[in-house]
């Protein structure tokens, strides 16, 4: 089922049933140092996997940038 998420303010259709599903789907290495809050909440890395999304939702991906 396609639903509609916003992905940093981005409307984006997306197949992904998990938070995890749409980082992969989106290029992300869920290796890599980021955090990832759903409408405003925080979402630990522990819970990518298993926390499922919803049509509507807002997530917001931060990733830390180097530099000065």
């Amino acid at each position: 089922m396609t639903r509609r998420v916003h992905l940093n303010g981005r409307a984006v259709d997306t197949d992904a049933v998990t938070l995890a599903e749409l980082l992969v789907a989106e290029g992300h290495d869920l290796g890599a140092a980021m955090a990832c809050a759903i409408n405003c909440g925080f979402v630990p890395r522990t819970q990518w996997a298993g926390r499922e999304l919803a049509e509507g939702d807002c997530i917001d991906v931060i990733v830390p940038v180097t530099g000065g």
